[in-house]
């Protein structure tokens, strides 16, 4: 072995154990950023180690591609803000599932152009790399359409639309076993990858906005696999490592994501989930609500002995999370104890929350998931739910029709007093009325989040 293949190996073994490493440290808040160092020192072994192979003959290209990378995701990372958290995943997902894809592609070419017989189970990866990268990217970009508002968020449903998508995926697989059995016109890649793309378009198209957390974890789960399968083409072991820990990794994610929402991957993917059931706006709109003001919210907040905050998108919507911080270190003051209540699902993307108020300096130590603090809320003083909505819906307890029944919700109405900060009535993504809402020791605080916060903050030292 040469001492340029000897260095390659190494950085290659070394750049596996950091991926590894770093997913492991990033599933705490605490090690987080050693996780996310961990994963760049990984990554730049991985592309070192890779430029030092003895197939790597020409740097132009390389340093061509590296260079439009670069000026496309430094200016992303740089203007897209915080709240905009999801939808850089999304994007980053499109990326690199188009880069498998490619890779797959021009893989495929060149065996056909140099006329190199091809085994069935390299064939076999080539078409597993392209068809999952193709969807994944196509599909990921929807996710980010959906996120940032440029595509309606509603399901957009037709009459037999689960119908034609599994066609057009069935289709789209027999050209690929085809590939995989036999040499195949010139026609049958171009339809398979034209196919491949389409179906990502039209998965996420029934899939409502508020199902992106669980989308997003399930399209990185894609990315990987077809990572991993591009590893298998390419005979390449860091790829295959990456890749199946990527996919294993975004597939639990799934999983928990699921669970959270007591729902399958096929209620998420097929099921239309968040369309307004207009009944229940309409009886919505005739019952009575108890609405307070920034005063009255600042003298119940300034008595309590303990609260407990439950972030929402809205919350992210309207980047209170700052003006958040100054009402925690306001009340902390005063001695009261402020704990913050975080839903597997609060948000568009796992962790949200977390990412959201973690800019803002809150103490990691006071943010608790769903299970460690739901028995806490019996006690609480004030729950202050901040542009949530499904996930503190009672309803999902006892109501047998509702399409959030068995879902696990964080139980803020079991609080001696809640106050909601919210915009209007509008539903949720579940598209149903909340019955917190009409509840009697809850208080409607109508307005922006982060106006409301900072108005709550200004009352707070007027307050004996």
């Amino acid at each position: 072995m040469s001492e340029a293949g000897g260095v390659w190996q190494a950085a290659y073994i070394v750049a596996a154990l950091s991926v590894v490493l770093s997913l492991k440290w990033l599933s705490s808040p605490v090690t987080a950023r050693r996780g996310v160092l961990s994963g760049e020192i990984g990554l730049l072994l991985a592309v070192v180690g890779t430029l030092l192979r003895h197939e790597v003959i020409s740097y132009e290209w390389i340093l061509i591609s590296m260079a439009v990378g670069a000026g496309i995701g430094a200016p992303l990372a740089y203007l897209m803000p915080m709240t905009a958290v999801p939808q850089l995943t999304a994007l980053s997902h499109a990326f690199g599932a188009l880069a498998a894809a490619l890779v797959g592609t021009a893989e495929y070419y060149r065996y056909a152009a140099t006329g190199t017989p091809v085994t069935g189970f390299t064939m076999g990866a080539l078409v597993i790399e392209t068809v999952l990268g193709y969807l994944t990217c196509t599909a990921s970009v929807m996710a980010f359409g959906k996120l940032q508002e440029i595509v309606p968020t509603r399901p957009m449903t037709y009459r037999g639309q689960n119908v034609v998508n599994l066609v057009l995926l069935a289709i789209a697989v027999g050209l690929g076993v085809w590939m995989i059995v036999e040499p195949t016109p010139a026609w049958v890649f171009p339809a398979f990858t034209g196919l491949s793309l389409l179906f990502g378009v039209l998965l996420i198209l029934p899939i409502g906005g508020g199902d992106m957390p669980t989308v997003i974890a399930l399209l990185n789960s894609y990315a990987g696999a077809a990572c991993a399968a591009m590893g298998f083409a390419l005979e390449n072991r860091l790829l295959i490592i990456a890749g199946a820990v990527n996919a294993a990794s975004g597939f639990i994610l799934s999983v928990i994501m699921c669970k959270a929402m007591n729902r399958s991957f096929a209620n998420v993917l097929f099921g239309a989930f968040g369309q307004v059931q207009t009944t229940n706006a309409v009886a919505a709109s005739t019952k009575p609500v108890r609405s307070a003001t920034p005063e009255d919210a600042a003298q119940i907040l300034g008595s309590a002995r303990k609260v407990i905050v439950v972030p929402g998108y809205g919350m992210a919507v309207a980047q209170a999370q700052h003006k958040l911080r100054e009402l925690t270190d306001a009340l902390t003051k005063r001695g009261v104890e402020v704990q913050f209540a975080i839903h597997p699902v609060a948000g568009r993307m796992p962790g949200h929350m977390n990412v959201l108020l973690a800019e803002a300096d809150i103490p990691y130590d006071k943010l608790h998931e769903m299970e460690d603090i739901n028995p806490d809320f019996a006690e609480a003083d004030v729950a202050l739910v901040i542009g949530a909505n499904d996930v503190v819906n009672p309803a999902a307890r006892h109501d047998v029709n509702s399409p959030i029944y068995g879902m696990p919700i964080l139980d803020v109405d079991k609080a001696h007093t809640v106050m909601v900060i919210k915009r209007s009535m509008n539903p949720g993504f579940a598209g149903i009325d909340n019955e917190l809402y009409y509840m009697d020791r809850t208080l409607m605080l109508f307005g922006d989040a982060k106006s409301f916060v900072g108005e709550i903050v200004k009352e707070l030292p007027a307050v004996a």
